[in-house]
């Protein structure tokens, strides 16, 4: 049976139809495709560019898992200039007998001819080093030290029984302010002692690359209204272009802000600290003041040791780019981790870069200018 030449051209244009909705639903997915495609590839990029801003933003200070090594630090004012604070990334200092103090240089990673002048050990700076998960290295010790480096097994090289070539007297000082030693000759004794040499622990301190200021102290303030009395916000100046920690009658600390280096230049017993090798000034990016109480041990000795209360929660101050924020010190043991937080309660961040952590007499009188 002959189709008619109407249903053939009728059949035509069904299937051109048909061919032309066929191509537009390739058409449609293809486009589909590669928008899809882009938007992967852009994400890609993106998250790429995330990271390696993220690795670039990482803090520089206390980075990499090398073992910090402490340095007890004599700090008598015959010892100035001393010699490995610049390098330092944490520094304590501490009271000792008679009013003074000594510094405990917390380094990593670092090539130093010539560290000190070095003095003997104290216990309770012990419990600092083990918190930095630190090798503690010392000039002879008092007996509650040593009591303690045994029975804590705290990996410790005592210089005082090391030979001179480890550890030496320089002749342009009179001891006991002149006993140093170096990276290098560390490096070999830590050796052959089999210590661990790199370490998990990370930094006792929340440190963020991205420089911050403190946020102005909010106190409540009680006001007098029409409506009777209310409460109300208001923003306190906590300004610290200058800072002052009296250690003793005769040894105070004082820190001065510099506004183009945004950096604090230190000062021992009114005079500026400077570098025993280089000559360079010694500087803090970040101060944090800790008051905690001593008292002079009843060991028999009549020496005037001292001892800290510092396993608990004290009040203290937070200093970086010319302000200070209050806040509270937490340690509950004495090789746990120092927690510094904020009055709300949060983990202060501190900013990259060589802190000072000024462990002062619970009554300093601490000044802010």
């Amino acid at each position: 049976m002959r189709k008619s030449k109407k249903s053939t051209s009728s059949l035509g244009i069904l299937t051109v139809i048909l061919l032309i909705l066929i191509l537009i639903a390739g058409a449609l997915i293809a486009i589909k495709f590669v928008k899809e495609n882009k938007t992967i590839g852009s994400a890609n990029v993106d998250n790429s560019a995330e990271t390696k801003e993220e690795v670039l933003e990482e803090p520089k200070t206390f980075a990499g898992n090398e073992r910090p090594i402490a340095f007890m630090i004599d700090n008598n004012i015959n010892a100035m200039p001393q010699a490995g604070l610049l390098e330092a990334d944490l520094v304590y200092e501490i009271i000792v007998e008679g009013g003074e103090t000594r510094l405990m240089a917390v380094i990593k990673n670092k090539n130093i001819d010539q560290i000190g002048p070095l003095r003997s050990a104290r216990h309770y700076f012990i419990d600092y080093a083990l918190e930095n998960d630190a090798i503690y290295i010392h000039y002879g010790q008092s007996p509650q030290a040593k009591a303690d480096l045994e029975s804590l097994k705290v990996d410790h090289i005592n210089g005082i029984y090391e030979s001179t070539t480890n550890f030496w007297r320089v002749s342009s000082r009179y001891a006991p302010h002149n006993a140093v030693t170096s990276t290098k000759r560390l490096d070999a004794m830590i050796k052959s002692r089999d210590f661990k040499t790199t370490s998990n622990n990370g930094s006792v301190l929340n440190y963020v690359a991205k420089d911050f200021d403190l946020e102005d102290i909010k106190e409540e303030k009680e006001v007098q209204t029409e409506e009777g009395t209310t409460s109300i916000e208001e923003k306190v100046t906590n300004i610290a272009n200058k800072v002052t920690i009296p250690y003793s009658a005769y040894n105070t600390v004082k820190y001065i802000y510099d506004a183009e280096t945004k950096t604090y230049i230190r000062y021992s017993r009114d005079k500026k600290q400077t570098d025993w090798n280089s000559g360079e000034t010694v500087f803090a990016k970040n101060i944090i003041i800790t008051k905690c109480k001593n008292t002079t041990l009843n060991d028999g000795t009549n020496t005037g040791r001292q001892t800290l209360d510092n396993i608990k929660t004290l009040d203290g101050y937070y200093i970086t780019n010319g302000k200070y924020i209050p806040i509270k010190c937490q340690k509950t043991s004495r090789s746990g981790k120092t927690v510094y937080e904020d009055l709300n309660g949060n983990e202060i961040k501190v900013n990259d870069g060589k802190t000072f952590i000024q462990i002062c007499p619970i009554d300093s009188k601490i000044k802010f200018e």
